[in-house]
């Protein structure tokens, strides 16, 4: 993989933060863009600018051809249906829509949503608020002492009555475990349970093809794939989608409206109220343009090897906890070091004009099972280099130094 070729195309990779070369090693919260992307949004703004599914002059043509353009980009790279591509402003909007339509639609007081120990908050408060309003609830899959999923647990859990839906990520964007989400899409179906995916930390770095995944929902964001913030995708089967009420009401989701009742449209628009992020969405078809050149075997091995640079420094380094140390995992190093508090490790870090997350990552269950109030965070991607793998763990030791 070249990845000086790909750094090119990311001009922000060019910017001095604190007067040094930037390295960017957050991504797991927010990814860069690339050229390409942010091209495509002003030359929206420059030469397409109009409102979608209403006008019938040359501009707004243009811009419902791009807007259709990008659902089916995005359908395609998922292997997947167009009128299954909802757009959202997000992966949490995303996780919302599900529970609001789809597990108000088929829960029951006394019916049981699963969970894992593992998820970010926008896969768990929405499931709370759901359950509290309708009396299910919500029964919690822990993670093992190396950060994997507790499978054994998992399977009794699923085996009990009244499950109806398992809502977990593909991975940890903490712990950096990758779920064998196939092999639980298959067990939980065979009991009767709905899956829903929330794949925001994995389609940047694996190939999501949701078609063989068999998942009933999948949910990610645009702004962790290379594309734009306020723009995310929910797919829903087609023949799920179409027995479920829309999530808002509006414009656009209307087939008739009168005062005596409403008709809705077809999937997706029904889901689609409002105003689109038309520029988002056409932003998102372009980075995911992107991706899909992108060689995801050699992606991987590439992340893969900068993961290993940071680990095997880190190591060398008394107090050093790695958290989540399963096999299976991606390019996501999550950390501790005893005696120094993440904040003032980031500190010094940002000096040395490398940026990292510290906190409890929207985690805060995982952050009590791990019995931290917060971790550091490295999260590496196609353009980071083994270069600004080995500064990290040299800016580390000397932040240890300093602190210590």
């Amino acid at each position: 993989m070249n990845t000086e070729k790909i750094r090119s195309s990311f001009p922000i990779l060019n910017k001095l933060n604190r007067g040094k070369p930037i390295a960017y090693l957050d991504n797991a919260a927010s990814s860069q863009k690339p050229e390409a992307v942010i091209r495509c949004i002003a030359d929206y703004y420059r030469n397409s600018n109009s409102n979608v599914h209403r006008g019938v002059y040359e501009l707004a043509e243009e811009s419902e051809r791009k807007y259709l353009k990008a659902r089916r980009t995005i359908a395609e790279f998922l292997s997947v249906s167009e009128d299954e591509i909802i757009f959202t402003r997000g992966a949490t909007e995303s996780l919302n829509l599900v529970a609001q339509s789809f597990g108000r639609t088929i829960l029951a007081k006394n019916d049981v949503v699963i969970l894992t120990e593992m998820e970010h908050h926008a896969n768990i408060v929405p499931w709370q608020l759901l359950c509290e309003q309708i009396g299910s609830s919500i029964k919690v899959v822990t993670t093992l002492p190396d950060g994997s999923l507790n499978r054994e647990a998992l399977d009794k859990l699923l085996r009990e009555e009244r499950v109806k839906i398992l809502s977990l990520c593909s991975i940890s964007n903490t712990l950096g475990t990758v779920n064998p989400i196939k092999d639980i899409v298959s067990e939980a179906h065979q009991n009767g349970t709905y899956v829903v995916v929330d794949g925001a930390q994995s389609v940047a770095h694996e190939r999501s093809d949701l078609k063989d995944l068999n998942c009933d929902f999948f949910a990610f964001s645009g702004h962790k794939v290379f594309g734009p913030m306020g723009i995310g995708v929910l797919y829903g089967k087609k023949e799920l989608l179409e027995t479920i009420p829309p999530y808002q009401g509006g414009g656009d989701m209307i087939d008739q409206v009168s005062f005596s009742g409403t008709t809705f449209a077809p999937v997706p628009q029904r889901f689609e109220a409002g105003t689109p992020n038309v520029a988002g969405s056409i932003g998102l078809g372009a980075a995911i343009d992107f991706l899909d050149e992108i060689d995801m075997g050699q992606l991987r091995l590439h992340e893969e090897s900068l993961l290993r640079i940071a680990q095997n420094g880190l190591s060398e380094i008394t107090g050093f906890v790695e958290h989540g140390i399963t096999k299976d995992k991606a390019a996501v190093l999550s950390f501790t070091i005893e005696g120094i508090h993440p904040l003032d490790l980031a500190s010094i870090l940002d000096a040395e004009g490398i940026a990292i997350r510290t906190g409890h990552h929207c985690c805060q269950p995982l952050m009590e099972k791990l019995g931290v109030e917060a971790t550091a965070r490295a999260s590496f991607a196609l353009y980071n280099t083994p270069q600004e793998a080995e500064r990290f763990v040299l800016a580390v030791k000397k932040a240890v130094s300093i602190l210590r």
